[in-house]
């Protein structure tokens, strides 16, 4: 009867980010097996010391580092305005969002006080600096911010319990250019990322009512766009579009990685890089 790798020998090659084939291969018998995976292990733990090697000789920079700047870089270019807003986000601000306890959303926030908590997306602050940049700017208002979020219970291999998004926001256009310049922007985003291929489609979103998710295989951003009934608690009249993009979810498909976790904020990956090599 074939022998498989076992568990652990599965776990270990998965780490070290091997091919998921490779996992699968069968055995005449547990000996031989044996030596192949330690074959295959070494093999792999020196493709993981050669990219660390890079990442200090040459690149010098991990790719959510790199992709957030790509992706500044895109947008300032294209006459957006960055903008660093606080992590910590008000009770009140979340309400407005028609995030209460009553909220699916409202058992993953980590609250800090019993009014503040670390924020779960960007849009509450982006809603607040529309509002005043309509006072201050003509029209259109083009804004945009990359930061962390923070979400508990989000678990599995395609999420984070701190993750970085990207929310732009583009406010004052016709109102029937909208859904062409939702596209116009969700192609920048896509481009400065370097993912080509990618779709729409219409979603239910638990904040918003309807979405158009930004779908590459997986679920890698989503969009709105106003007038929505959110708006009115803002104090925002104007029509406009929205994206929202998960950094590390961009890259995990972009490298083809299975496990968002080697992407993300970590002490045990250092650029999709397992240390205990």
């Amino acid at each position: 009867m074939p022998v498989s790798l076992t568990e652990i020998q599965k776990q270990r090659l998965r780490e070290l980010n091997a091919p998921p084939a490779t996992c699968e291969t069968l055995f005449v018998t547990a000996q031989e097996r044996d030596r192949s995976f330690q074959e295959i292990e070494k093999r792999w733990a020196e493709e993981n010391r050669q990219r660390l090697l890079k990442l200090r000789d040459t690149d010098r920079r991990p790719a959510l580092c790199e992709l957030e700047r790509r992706l500044v870089d895109a947008l300032t270019s294209a006459s957006f305005v960055q903008v660093v807003t606080p992590i910590l986000l008000s009770k009140g601000l979340l309400e407005k969002m028609s995030i209460t306890e009553e909220h699916s959303l409202w058992k993953q926030i980590y609250w800090v006080s019993p009014n503040k908590c670390l924020r779960p997306m960007l849009a509450p602050h982006l809603y607040v600096l529309m509002r005043t940049l309509n006072r201050l700017w003509a029209k259109p208002i083009r804004i945009f911010e990359v930061g962390p979020c923070f979400r508990k219970e989000s678990t599995g291999s395609q999420h984070l319990d701190e993750f970085t998004m990207l929310n732009l926001v583009e406010m004052g256009l016709p109102e029937e250019r909208r859904h062409e310049r939702l596209k116009e922007l969700a192609d920048l985003v896509m481009m400065a990322a370097r993912i080509k291929s990618y779709e729409l489609a219409s979603t239910p979103s638990e904040v918003y009512g309807k979405t158009i998710d930004v779908v590459a295989g997986t679920e890698v951003g989503s969009s709105a766009m106003g007038p929505h009934h959110l708006d009115q608690a803002w104090g925002v009249l104007d029509p406009w579009v929205g994206l929202g993009f998960g950094l590390e979810r961009m890259i995990m498909v972009r490298e083809g990685h299975e496990n968002i976790h080697r992407v993300g904020r970590s002490l045990v990956y250092l650029d999709g890089v397992r240390l205990n090599i």
